[in-house]
């Protein structure tokens, strides 16, 4: 299915925003509407937050093609590794409480997982240190089995070898933020997804998060697609994320994740000294330093600090961005998979770069 110029205008906006500049906004809507048609990208959700809480955000196109739904700013969509965050920020609010350490071996919260052949730390999971690996092939990548805990998922790989030392390098995978969202809910005493929802979602504000719930009836909940092999649109293939919640497996709005973004920078989910370890880079055992903190991406844009994460799977392309020391958050979300979410949210920090 092809997109046509009809599926590109605005829906409408959340009545609580009006304070970006008009020129500013109409950047943003240009920067858009050209990613979704050279993409072929059928809905895109934004929102923009500053210190003072949300700023403005909308969406754009279908969320629904084949019932003609349009994309709204409360369009709900998966997360995918953005659940990263908000897992370890549940780890580090463990952490302050003396309720986890960060170099305790892993199996001190979750003993059912089998000794390796080095020790495995919380702080090395947080930073993908930990040697742990991550999908191996379309049947884990695609799984469509349906679980009721977070325990039973960890025996796809709980019996694998690591793939190095930890600490000695850089290896991104989902199923170490599965060991630790196990390790929440030991520590806590609580289901993972209650603890986040007590601790994270309450407290700054998530209205419209939870668990990527394949048989819940969630609001605003977008389809989600891919391009075929002759560049069409269709249906995405079938995913049930309940295998992967705290690396992958819930689901929110843009206007949700700047909340969260907002909330963690002001010190209202953690400390600002836990904050600011979250968001500065680990350093391997040979003394280099990665490019990535605790759940989060560390980097520089523009000239500015800047801490993100991007999510990717069936039917979604999401990207949030938080600029600490601006106290600046934006988060972008698409319904296709394999789109430049991260490009789109780029393209509004350039724009929000300038004074208003």
């Amino acid at each position: 299915m092809k997109l046509t110029a009809a599926l590109l205008i605005p829906a409408m906006a959340i009545a609580q925003q009006a304070s970006l500049s008009t020129d500013k906004i109409r950047r943003i809507e240009q920067a858009i509407s050209s990613e979704m048609s050279r993409s072929t990208i059928p809905a895109v959700t934004v929102a923009i937050g500053s210190s003072a809480g949300l700023r403005w955000s909308n969406g754009y196109g279908m969320a629904d093609l084949e019932n003609l739904v349009p994309a709204t700013a409360l369009m709900a969509v998966r997360l995918g590794s953005i659940s990263k965050p908000i897992t370890a920020t549940a780890v580090m609010q463990l952490v302050e409480k003396d309720k986890m350490q960060l170099d305790a071996p892993i199996q001190r919260y979750v003993p059912s997982f089998p000794e390796k052949q080095w020790p495995v730390t919380i702080r090395e999971l947080l930073g993908h240190l930990s040697g742990v690996r991550h999908y191996a092939g379309d049947a884990e990548l695609d799984s469509t089995r349906h679980y009721t805990d977070l325990t039973a998922p960890l025996k796809v790989f709980a019996g694998d070898p690591l793939l190095f030392e930890p600490g000695t390098k850089y290896s991104y995978t989902s199923y170490g933020f599965n060991l630790l969202g196990a390790a929440v809910e030991s520590a806590s005493g609580m289901k993972f997804t209650d603890y986040v929802r007590e601790n994270i979602f309450a407290r700054a504000g998530m209205t419209h998060s939870g668990p990527d719930d394949l048989y819940a009836i969630i609001p605003h909940r977008a389809r989600g697609y891919r391009l075929s092999a002759d560049k069409q649109l269709e249906n995405c293939s079938l995913a049930d994320t309940s295998n992967k919640i705290p690396g992958g497996g819930m689901i929110s709005t843009a206007c949700d994740l700047v909340s969260f973004a907002l909330a963690l920078n002001s010190g209202k989910l953690v400390s600002a000294k836990t904050r600011d370890l979250m968001f500065t880079a680990q350093h391997l055992s040979g003394g280099a330093a990665s490019h990535y903190g605790m759940g989060w991406g560390a980097a520089e844009f523009e000239g500015r600090r800047v801490v993100s994460h991007g999510g990717g799977q069936q039917g979604i392309s999401t990207f949030l961005m938080l600029f600490p020391d601006e106290g600046l958050a934006i988060a972008v979300m698409l319904n296709r998979e394999h789109a430049p979410a991260g490009d789109i949210a780029n393209k509004v920090a350039a724009v929000m770069g300038g004074k208003e």
